[in-house]
């Protein structure tokens, strides 16, 4: 396992390999489909979006309320191809690391490769045990999306594959031909 730290920093990303395992411990932002829709529409008007998105990650994620005593309810990843379309902006204005599930599409590789960033995938049906890495949650934009609100998340030991590394290495894709190959 690889301890790496949010934000991101250029050093992080060029050791980075596709297939990797780290442990991710920093600050991390929420959002899916309808915020991403959203930090569009803002960046296009020219205006700032409530967070610093350089160098940052995002989750695609919408956790469920948290019980009583707890940070956070279960927050496993979402299915990454929803946010396709608005990926690639946001890499060219500073985002580094996105963390979901599923692949992406070569519009989203090709950003990665040119603006130098990372897909993680974390694992899908864990979202009690991934709850568990979140130390504080803060809404921070977006209150009326409810769990799909953009939030602040503030985490240690966050397990992680990396999916799709800077060069454009995709681990699916490796593991699938390392597969057949057996």
């Amino acid at each position: 396992m690889i301890k790496i730290k949010s934000p991101l920093d250029e050093g992080t990303i060029k050791v980075l390999k596709a297939g990797d395992f780290v442990l991710l411990s920093g600050i991390i932002y929420t959002g899916r489909d309808a915020a991403h829709k959203r930090f569009i529409e803002i960046i296009n008007k020219g205006e700032k979006l409530s967070f610093d998105i350089k160098n940052s990650v995002i989750y695609y994620v919408g956790p469920t309320p948290p019980k009583p005593g707890y940070v956070i309810g279960s927050c496993g990843p979402t299915t990454s191809y929803r946010m396709d379309k608005y990926t690639p902006k946001l890499l060219e204005i500073g985002l580094k690391g996105m963390i979901g599930k599923g692949e992406r599409n070569k519009d989203v590789i090709d950003a990665i490769v040119k603006y130098r960033g990372v897909y993680f995938t974390a694992i899908g049906g864990a979202g009690a045990f991934i709850s568990k890495c979140v130390k504080k949650a803060d809404v921070i934009a977006f209150e009326d999306l409810g769990p799909e609100a953009v939030m602040r998340l503030e985490v240690e030991d966050f397990p992680l594959i990396v999916t799709i590394d800077a060069n454009g290495n995709d681990f699916s894709k490796i593991g699938i031909e390392k597969y057949r190959r057996v």
